[in-house]
């Protein structure tokens, strides 16, 4: 991969070229520069080959990569900075407009989108994850109600051990907090809870993994409407 975009790109060998743009917060030009380069590249092939071939080795090569999406750890550069920022605007920035999305190239682009995306967008997933387990406790209305029923008891065990003085009978109150486990782990699955945490986990990973694949990565700096720069 060659960068002609920066005079910086021309005296400063590929990969520490690469490695500033990742440290100083300019993937988007790497994701910009990787898909020309391989656009570029997948151009002068199909003038050299055959169009059948051409087809069949662009088709597997975009069925390896969209598999490869789901093998790529999407949490390895998140931290809980990440976590305590601010939820990035929905519209404007999560969704996008459709010129925001494109089938990654390569798997190392994809990759890179991915890690990025996570760390970019991490408080819109969780909440969607939220919002998709809500949906699950909607479909399924007997895990809602143990879901419910955990939390009562954990209320009422409150609310005894304050009234009765459980603190002052250390033993006492560990071994009722163990059976109140125990009643609480049973009615959970009895209930399905499980499940519904299931649906809600892969549904919102599915998603996730697809919009940070497909989203192109923007500059994460960028100058607000109606203003002069």
């Amino acid at each position: 991969m060659v960068f002609t975009s920066n005079p910086l790109s021309l005296s400063v060998p590929d990969p520490f070229f690469e490695s500033w743009l990742r440290d100083n917060g300019y993937p988007e030009i790497i994701d910009q520069h990787t898909s020309t380069a391989i656009t570029t590249s997948s151009a002068a092939t199909a003038d050299a080959a055959s169009i059948t071939n051409g087809f069949f080795i662009s088709l597997f090569s975009r069925i390896f990569t969209l598999f490869s999406l789901f093998i790529i750890n999407p949490f390895s550069k998140l931290t809980n900075d990440d976590l305590a920022a601010q939820t990035p605007p929905w519209t404007t920035s999560f969704f996008g407009s459709s010129e925001s999305y494109s089938f990654p190239l390569s798997v190392s682009q994809a990759r890179m989108r991915v890690q990025e995306n996570v760390k970019r967008y991490a408080r819109n997933y969780a909440t969607l994850f939220v919002l998709f387990f809500a949906c699950s406790l909607y479909r399924m209305p007997l895990a809602l109600v143990g879901l419910m029923s955990c939390l009562a008891l954990w209320d009422v065990f409150k609310f005894c051990s304050e009234r009765w003085g459980l603190d002052q009978y250390p033993i006492v109150r560990q071994c009722l907090i163990r059976v109140a486990q125990c009643v609480a782990a049973v009615i959970l699955i009895c209930s399905n809870v499980q499940m519904a945490i299931f649906c809600a986990l892969t549904v919102s990973y599915a998603g996730m993994i697809l919009h940070a694949g497909f989203r192109k990565l923007t500059s994460a700096k960028q100058t607000p409407r109606g203003r002069s720069k």
